[in-house]
């Protein structure tokens, strides 16, 4: 069995960000960059999943970006990854278009399973893995908590806003992993050397034919306002009126 991991590299959310003064991106000269939370957890049940199975598993990561893209590869290949894959690409992608090249990748890999993040905790778009699974004509089972593989089939439980529910989905398929699934492993010394000296298979986003068609304009960004006023109230209704005045509901 094969699984390929889609990872994104995203900047670390312990750091403040800033938004540049032109409002069209974040100050990223010294910001650190890290793999994403979500995908990480994905990353770290493909390697239970390997650990723990009857049959041979290759856990394969794959990475779209700059060549800068490699420091989050070769984290993944510290956590134990097999081997990984850059689809080497300067270009700003929307979902839509990070799906497409997966789409391509995926065909020349023809795993069993795409398992990663349900979604990125920089856009918080939640929409690469479902547009994945729609091109390829794939089940897919999305906020997954629990995966337990079976004779062609994964049997999940999915966090839903009305709670847990369990879903049989055929192979292959495409899985995204919750924040419930795992706690992803840390990286040990001898892995992280060993990382480094592993090769990183490099293919250019071109290579694979896919013609961009960006289907997100992002006009501007800009600093959410994190300040609080605190206001002491003496009772109920005045504390409605302050919450009357400042949202303008009730």
């Amino acid at each position: 069995m094969k699984i390929l991991v889609p990872t994104k590299r995203v900047p670390d959310t312990d750091q403040r960000i800033r938004v540049r003064d032109d409002g069209q991106g974040i100050q990223d000269e010294a910001l650190p960059y890290v793999i994403n939370p979500f995908d990480a957890i994905a990353l770290e049940e493909s390697l239970r999943i390997r650990e723990n199975g009857a049959t041979e598993v290759e856990v394969v990561t794959v990475g779209i970006g700059s060549a800068d893209y490699e420091t989050e590869l070769r984290a993944g290949l510290a956590m134990g990854a097999d081997r990984a894959i850059l689809v080497q690409c300067d270009q700003v992608l929307d979902p839509w278009n990070v799906a497409r090249l997966l789409q391509a990748v995926v065909q020349r890999e023809q795993p069993e399973i795409v398992l990663m993040g349900k979604q990125a905790v920089d856009d918080d778009a939640n929409q690469a893995g479902q547009f994945l699974a729609a091109i390829l004509a794939w089940p897919q089972a999305t906020f997954v908590s629990k995966i337990e593989l079976a004779e062609g089939h994964a049997n999940v439980v999915r966090e839903t806003d009305a709670g847990l529910e369990s879903v049989r989905i055929k192979l292959p398929a495409v899985i995204t992993a919750d924040l419930r699934l795992n706690e992803p492993r840390y990286a040990s010394l001898p892995s992280i050397m060993k990382a480094r000296k592993k090769p990183i298979e490099t293919v250019n986003w071109q290579e694979l034919e896919v013609p961009l068609e960006p289907r997100v304009e992002v006009l501007a960004m800009e600093s959410s306002e994190t300040r609080r006023q605190c206001v002491r109230v003496n009772n109920v209704e005045e504390l409605i009126e302050k919450l009357r005045e400042k949202t303008g509901m009730f």
